[in-house]
């Protein structure tokens, strides 16, 4: 992650093709554009996700669970999501 001074963060999602095939690599970017468009994150950043092989045989949930957690650690949680995502 990296500030861009916009009033926008962007996203790129990198899957390597030691993950999977096409299918597989693109149902992983496709759940984790899903769990990102449903998640509040803070305005000005620019922040890539890398999808790693464990990550090909999680659902959805553990997915979104994962990336929240992440995004709590970066500090790049809106703060009206910060507090309904439970968590440590």
């Amino acid at each position: 992650m990296l500030p861009n001074q916009q009033p926008i963060s962007r996203f790129g999602f990198a899957v390597a093709k030691q993950v999977g095939n096409a299918v597989v690599r693109n149902r992983l970017k496709r759940r984790l554009r899903e769990a990102i468009r449903q998640t509040a994150i803070r305005p000005g950043y620019d922040i890539v996700v890398i999808g790693r092989t464990p990550a090909r045989e999680s659902g959805y949930q553990e997915l979104r669970t994962a990336l929240i957690d992440l995004l709590r650690r970066g500090r790049l949680l809106a703060e009206e999501h910060a507090s309904a995502v439970p968590g440590p």
